[in-house]
């Protein structure tokens, strides 16, 4: 059981982890740079698996996951509740189950090392917290513990 503070960092960390790691998806430019680098990482390790190039249907979609996670990201640096946290582990879970999918039908590799960072913030934010009044485990839904900040 860890402490509401300590839970909090696990937050933002897993935010800044997204922003960092996704904010290029955001726009067709930066992907296509982003693309770019991770053909030339699977080329270079020879990983198997297929990664092709995207058409305009794949390049919309793939923008429209940078720009939430994005904007998703921002809100949990900003706003680390315990509640947020907990929302996106379950994403994290989703996340992982379909990257591993994906994996299964033949796409590269390289994307089960984005999987072990989904599974380990997953777990993370998953972990029980303890109340930092009374010791006692905190709910989410508890009204007390969805910010350490006061709310606007």
């Amino acid at each position: 059981m860890i402490a509401l503070p300590t839970y909090q960092r696990i937050v933002r960390a897993s935010a800044w982890y997204d922003l960092v790691v996704t904010i290029g998806f955001a726009t067709p430019w930066t992907f296509a740079a982003v693309h770019t680098l991770l053909l030339w990482t699977i080329q270079t390790l020879q990983l198997p698996g297929s990664f092709p190039a995207f058409d305009p249907v794949h390049m919309l979609m793939a923008n429209l996951l940078g720009s939430v996670v994005t904007v998703w990201a921002v809100l949990r640096i900003r706003d680390p509740r315990l509640r947020y946290g907990r929302y996106d582990a379950v994403a994290r879970f989703l996340f992982a189950t379909w990257q591993v999918y994906a994996v299964t039908q033949g796409a590269s590799l390289i994307i089960l090392g984005f999987t072990a960072m989904e599974l380990l913030f997953g777990v993370l934010e998953s972990l029980p917290v303890r109340s930092a009044t009374a010791g006692a485990p905190m709910r989410s839904n508890s009204a007390t513990n969805l910010s350490a900040s006061p709310q606007p």
